[in-house]
């Protein structure tokens, strides 16, 4: 008996260093791998990796997980392993877990009616439809309204629940798959009503903190609730540990923290969105492949988490895997077919193992880059433009002035907008130059308001290149979203004109503005 009370002693004591050595060695983060130990084929990442190289998608990040495990991984800089990157709808998969937290602690039932929680911002007259309308038409964009609430209507207005709920619910609700952002948005409202706590912070202990996510953030609305169907900010990383939690059917690190049956009802179809097309036209599109509790459905028996520009969660449970991409693409559907057409294959468990090219993978990995213009510095218009300020007529951007400065072959430039929002850094001579600004990015549902601009300083990466002796470029990367400016200036004697653009649009709509050389 003593014999045993000390085996088991010594053994408590060897379990407790195994676990505070493995926490220290992990440092809360993900196991990593290689791919030949996890039968992943390096050969099939390095070619998934020149395809998009060669394609018109743009990816910031890559991360792909095998048994748990991180196999490869990578940034193109000048986006990076600790910055956080805008989610856009991926948001969504975050607020449905925050509503399986609250279903599990019986807060809330997904039969509950939407109307009993917001009794003081009722339209004068309730339809039947907006009666009926419950939590789980919320979770499965069956809301009805058609079209959704107008955003520019709902995020000009004070109270976003009102608006929101007086728009008119045309479908009985849980009967038709429409797109509907501010249903998201209700969902978080609701977790603000049970828990008094906005979604970031109700998440903090139940999920953020046991998977040592940190450091993210997510816009509000005017009323200070997160808005739930977008604006949440963390990282790749982060990404790929909740893509992991929901693959682990809800544990970590052997304790459920997530319900299993949270997990399998959030990620299995609730409805198609396109139940009149035939099976063979919904197979060429992983948007047509059903939609859960705020996942999508994919081809090849996978889910995801899935926001605008490629922003995704891949789960592929067949395959014990997750991929997590940041990007920016306009053709969302073209980036996923790469990766059924090169990723899919390397989880090919062969068991071959080729250490040659896994170094190689690595290698390439770790030397990926979004390339900066090429600076063709023209001595010419640096020495026109330096020290010079130049002040803009009135406009529409509220633009005000440029000022220019030349430094060691960088380019110091301050731009000055109306409400004290600038950009002043150093842009750099074909490379990158990293630099903050309090003037958010564009954005494709977000106006720059007082809630976004919460969210700052904004982390920005810069460069430019001279077109000619009389025109330069500068290339405005946000380096948290997955978006890019632009300005180009020519000098014509005392007079500047500026062209700006973005990538959101892919430069096809371009502002123009005049401005004056300040005179001393």
């Amino acid at each position: 008996m003593k014999l045993n009370k000390q085996v088991f002693i010594i053994s408590l004591f060897a379990i407790l260093f195994f676990s505070c050595t493995t926490e220290k060695t992990n440092n809360g983060n993900l196991p990593r791998s290689t791919p030949s130990e996890e039968g992943v084929s390096s050969q099939a990442i390095l070619e998934f990796i020149d395809a998009v190289e060669n394609s018109n998608h743009e990816l910031h990040s890559l991360m792909i997980l095998r048994h748990g495990k991180v196999v490869a991984e990578g940034w193109w800089a000048p986006y990076a392993a600790d910055l956080k990157h805008t989610m856009y709808s991926t948001s969504k998969s975050f607020t449905s877990t925050a509503i399986g937290f609250a279903v599990s602690e019986n807060l809330i039932s997904v039969s509950d009616k939407v109307i009993s929680f917001f009794p003081d911002y009722l339209p004068d007259t309730i339809s039947e439809n907006l009666a009926d309308l419950e939590i789980r038409d919320l979770l499965s964009m069956t809301v009805g309204q058609e079209p959704e609430p107008s955003f520019g209507k709902v995020m000009d207005s004070e109270n976003w629940i009102k608006e929101v709920l007086a728009a008119p619910i045309v479908h009985k609700p849980g009967t038709k798959f429409l797109y509907n952002s501010f249903g998201t948005y209700l969902l978080a409202a609701i977790i603000h009503e049970v828990s008094g706590e906005n979604v970031i912070d109700y998440l903090k202990p139940r999920l953020f903190e046991p998977l040592n996510i940190s450091g993210m953030d997510w816009e509000v609305d005017p009323m200070g609730i997160n808005v739930g169907g977008w604006g949440l900010r963390i990282k790749t990383e982060d990404m790929a540990k909740l893509g992991q939690l929901y693959l682990q059917k809800g544990t970590w690190h052997g304790k459920q923290i997530l319900s299993e049956e949270w997990v399998v009802e959030a990620t299995s179809s609730k409805i198609l969105q396109s139940p009149e097309l035939s099976e063979d036209e919904r197979n060429k599109s992983d948007w047509l492949q059903g939609y859960g509790y705020k996942f999508w459905r994919s081809r090849h028996n996978s889910y995801r988490g899935d926001g605008a520009f490629g922003q995704y969660i891949l789960v592929l449970p067949e395959h014990d895997a997750v991929i997590a991409i940041t990007s920016e693409t306009h053709d969302m559907q073209a980036e996923l077919n790469l990766v059924w057409e090169h990723l899919l294959p390397a989880f090919n468990d062969s068991g071959k193992s080729d250490e040659t090219v896994d170094e190689q993978l690595k290698n390439k990995l770790n030397s990926l880059q979004l390339d900066p213009p090429v600076a063709n510095i023209s001595k010419a218009i640096l020495k026109n433009l330096d020290g010079k300020t130049f002040l803009f007529d009135e406009n529409d951007e509220n633009l005000e002035s440029v000022s220019f400065g030349n430094a060691f072959g960088n380019l110091n430039t301050t731009i000055t907008f109306a409400d004290n929002k600038t950009l002043d850094f150093s842009f750099g001579a074909n490379q990158w130059t990293g630099g903050e600004t309090n003037k958010p990015a564009n954005n494709l549902v977000t106006q720059p308001n007082d809630q976004i601009l919460k969210l700052a300083p904004f982390k920005i990466a810069g460069a430019y290149s001279c077109i000619n002796d009389n025109t330069i470029e500068l290339v405005v990367r946000y380096t948290e979203s997955p978006h890019t400016d632009f300005y180009l200036f020519e000098t014509k004697g005392d007079s500047i004109f500026l062209e700006m653009s973005n990538s959101i649009n892919q430069r096809s709509r371009v502002e123009k503005y005049k401005g004056a050389l300040q005179q001393d």
